[in-house]
């Protein structure tokens, strides 16, 4: 979610995943995925930062444990759990 302002001053907050465009002319016009319009104080490029910030923010909260030289480890074998009678 970004934080705007309306241009009667009016704060905002919009979902960043439903926004579709963002354009510059002259006033910054938002358009959701939803067809719905909003005219913000912001320019287009304030609007990009905060996607981006936001984003940023979201992406630093995950935490991976990631370990290059194991990225193509296979799962160890575990005992098959069917219904099937084990063979002799």
């Amino acid at each position: 979610m970004i934080r705007l302002t309306r241009l009667n001053n009016q704060p905002l907050t919009v979902n960043s995943d439903l926004i579709k465009f963002v354009e510059q002319s002259p006033d910054t016009l938002i358009t959701l995925v939803t067809g719905e319009k909003i005219v913000v104080r912001e320019s287009a490029e304030e609007v990009l930062a905060r996607l981006i910030e936001f984003r940023r923010s979201v992406l630093q909260g995950l935490s991976f444990s990631w370990d290059s030289s194991c990225s193509h480890t296979s799962l160890p074998d575990r005992p098959h759990s069917g219904n099937r009678e084990p063979e002799e």
